[in-house]
């Protein structure tokens, strides 16, 4: 579901330790050169090919209805055991690994906020579209809008978008396209993936994250904006409050990828703690 955002700005996150990454945090997301090079720029070409208006609304209304199967939060992650991020240049090992990594590194930087924690845990959960049968390109890497004209720092954006029928259309490839100015990225449609699903299907349950963990999972892959500052003229007062909290999630989300996998039985009692406390038993997917 859609948590609705009240006018009410959120306090921004304390400022906090910077993650220790396993190499030069300039060599993350280096989309020119490395091993996985090839892999990752044939995933974004066939994103950018096929990710159109028509298609995200098809896929919105397909998973809208939260019916694909029921599995609780744990069982999701352990799926994701089965899946390695062909967009990512950074990460060659199951995805279940990284989202530990991510939730540690917010743990020990937050440890006040175990909300923070469980949307480190969760946010790529949405990922279990591949098991569900859909192509890489539909589910993992940055996201971006559609119905409008590409900003320059989309991954790629330059070589791999002139086979998008919606960069032909006149409706979609103006700078606003079917957008009006300071819509707010709520009222955006966003390229179909991971981000989408990963807040659907959650039960009524007393105790609810406050609704920046719910933003963050829905935009932590639109780089554009929040790494680059692309598309700042659809973003509404709301978005540029959340952006902070977007940015700190960011930066574990990113910088604590490495090669050292943490050891996930230890640490499951804890998350299945966070688990219980805010979205516990079996979820509709």
């Amino acid at each position: 579901h859609r948590v609705p955002l009240s006018p009410r700005a959120p306090q921004g996150p304390d400022s906090s330790e910077e993650p220790q990454p396993g190499k030069a945090k300039s060599e993350f997301r280096n989309y020119t050169e490395g091993k996985l090079i090839d892999r990752v720029y044939n995933t974004y070409r066939l994103m950018h090919t096929h990710q159109t208006v028509e298609f995200v609304r098809r896929k919105s209304a397909q998973y809208g209805s939260c019916s694909q199967r029921r599995m609780s939060v744990m069982e999701a992650l352990e799926l994701l055991d089965q899946l390695v991020d062909e967009s990512d240049p950074d990460v060659d090992f199951p995805n279940s690994f990284h989202a530990f990594q991510t939730a540690e590194g917010i743990r020990r930087a937050h440890p006040d906020k175990d909300w923070f924690h469980l949307v480190g845990l969760l946010h790529d959960l949405g990922k279990v579209l591949v098991l569900f049968g859909e192509p890489q390109w539909a589910v993992v890497g940055d996201t971006f809008p559609v119905g409008c004209k590409v900003q320059k720092s989309v991954v790629y954006g330059d070589s791999t978008f002139h086979e998008n029928p919606d960069t032909r259309d006149p409706r979609y490839s103006t700078e606003y396209g079917m957008y009006q100015p300071g819509c707010g990225l709520d009222n955006v449609l966003m390229s179909w993936g991971h981000d989408g699903l990963g807040v659907r299907g959650k039960p009524p349950n007393p105790v609810c994250p406050p609704r920046q963990a719910f933003y963050m999972v829905r935009f932590h892959s639109f780089y554009p904006w929040h790494a680059h500052g692309d598309y700042g003229h659809l973003c509404s007062e709301e978005d540029r409050r959340m952006l902070p909290w977007l940015r700190e999630l960011n930066k574990f989300d990113l910088y604590t990828k490495q090669e050292e996998l943490p050891d996930v039985q230890q640490l499951r009692t804890y998350y299945q703690g966070l688990i219980d406390k805010y979205c516990p038993g079996q979820l509709c997917w």
